[in-house]
């Protein structure tokens, strides 16, 4: 059964408010999000950074916004499962260049997006509070339906004392949710206790970035987490394959790194 874009968004939204967490293995091309929904995945979330490193470009803000939405399209319009884009921070300066960058998600189908508050180039690391605030505002202006998943960049990117990023962290949380933002992103936290106090402090389904030493999905829901990512964790492991299998055919002239591959009858008949 096709669902409409606005199911498709109330389906998304409830999958944050489960007994279960939302399990994210973050694709980042059109093969990579149908191995990811023939495996059962609820949700396919696209990966910033492997999406800009498969179309040629560097992550943080480096990639065209059409280019972006593009592959959004494609991969909306391969799967059956609600799609959330990772669109960095909005492909654009002001709050204006990100409702347009939103409408074309929402034109491409998708029905989430991350919107992270890191100033790639800035002054400081992060965004000021008050501009993020007014940047979340315009997406949701742009899109009544849209799951606005509020990257708060503050234990990612290192800013302030160790001791400090809860408080700073929960105050930006609140803002953005204020401002209309559906739930939030804190990369760079793996710590469970860490973990287990921003759930009970930020009154909105909580994300965080997995990966080798962070807590297992039924470990993360007993913490309070609503929504685990990989972020790009499967486009780097992807890549190392290609950089080990080159690396062993220049040098000693052997295939073994392919020895695992998926057989190309797999791959095709997933399109």
């Amino acid at each position: 059964m096709t669902r409409s874009r606005q199911e498709q968004a109330e389906l998304f939204t409830s999958l944050h408010h489960n007994d279960s967490v939302l399990a994210l293995p973050n694709a980042w091309d059109v093969m990579s999000a149908r191995l990811v929904e023939l495996e059962g995945a609820a949700a396919i979330a696209t990966t910033s950074a492997g999406v800009a490193w498969s179309l040629g470009a560097a992550d943080g803000d480096q990639l065209d916004r059409d280019r972006a939405i593009d592959l959004v399209a494609r991969v909306v319009a391969a799967v059956s499962a609600p799609v959330t884009a990772d669109i960095e921070s909005g492909f654009g300066a002001t709050p204006a260049d990100v409702a347009e960058t939103i409408r074309g998600i929402a034109e491409a189908g998708a029905v989430g997006v991350n919107l992270e508050d890191a100033h790639h180039g800035g002054d400081s690391p992060l965004r000021p509070i008050v501009d993020q605030a007014e940047r979340i505002a315009a997406a949701r202006e742009a899109d009544p339906v849209l799951y606005i998943n509020a990257r708060v960049d503050v234990y990612l990117r290192g800013v302030g004392e160790p001791s400090s990023r809860v408080a700073a962290t929960v105050e930006r949380a609140r803002a953005y949710l204020d401002a209309g933002a559906s739930g939030i992103f804190v990369p760079g936290v793996v710590d469970p206790e860490t973990i287990s106090l921003l759930a009970k402090e930020i009154s909105a389904p909580l994300n965080v970035l997995v990966g080798p030493g962070a807590p297992s999905i039924a470990e993360l829901g007993e913490l309070g987490v609503a929504r685990a990512s990989l972020g790009s964790g499967l486009s780097q492991a992807a890549y190392a394959v290609v950089q080990r299998g080159a690396r062993e055919m220049l040098t000693s002239g052997t295939y073994t790194a392919t020895a695992d591959a998926l057989d190309f009858g797999t791959l095709n008949s997933a399109l």
